[in-house]
C-alpha cells in the first residue's frame, strides 16, 4: 500500500514549507543560495534552493517512472494518487500567490510528466499483454 503513494507529494510539502518560512524568509527564499565551488575552470558552480528542490523532483520522477512498469493492482491506485497531486500542484498555482514562481512551475510540469508516463507506460504494458491468437 505504501508503494502506490506518490513521492511528487515530498516536493509539494516541502514547497509549501519553504513558504510558511521554515527555510529562510526574505522575499524569494528559492534564490538561497545553499552551496557553492570554484571548479578547475575557473567559474564558480552554485546551487539554491529551488535548484535543490527541482533536483528533488527530478530524483522522484525517475523513482515513479520506476514506479509505473510493474503491474500490480496498486499501480493503478498510484496512478490516480499521482493524477491527484499533479490537480493539487495546479490548483495551488493558479491560485496561491507563493506559488507563481518557476520552481513550482518546474515541479508541476514534473508532477505532469509523472501522469503522463505512467499511463503512458500501463498502456503500453497492457497493449503487450493482449493477445490477438
Amino acid at each position: 500500500m505504501f508503494g502506490a503513494v506518490p513521492l511528487l507529494i515530498v516536493p509539494f510539502v516541502l514547497y509549501n514549507l519553504g513558504l510558511l518560512g521554515l527555510f529562510g524568509g526574505g522575499d524569494d527564499p528559492w534564490m538561497t543560495e545553499m552551496f557553492s565551488f570554484r571548479m578547475m575552470s575557473g567559474g564558480v558552480f552554485s546551487m539554491t534552493l529551488g535548484d535543490l528542490m527541482v533536483l528533488i523532483g527530478l530524483i522522484f520522477l525517475f523513482i515513479e517512472i520506476s514506479k509505473s512498469v510493474r503491474t500490480t493492482n496498486a499501480s493503478i491506485l498510484d496512478h490516480l494518487l499521482s493524477t491527484l497531486v499533479f490537480i493539487a500542484f495546479l490548483v495551488e498555482f493558479l491560485l496561491v500567490k507563493g506559488a507563481a514562481h518557476s520552481v513550482f512551475f518546474t515541479l508541476m510540469i514534473i508532477a505532469l510528466f509523472d501522469v503522463l508516463a505512467g499511463f503512458s507506460v500501463s498502456m503500453r504494458s497492457a497493449s503487450r499483454d493482449i493477445n490477438l491468437n
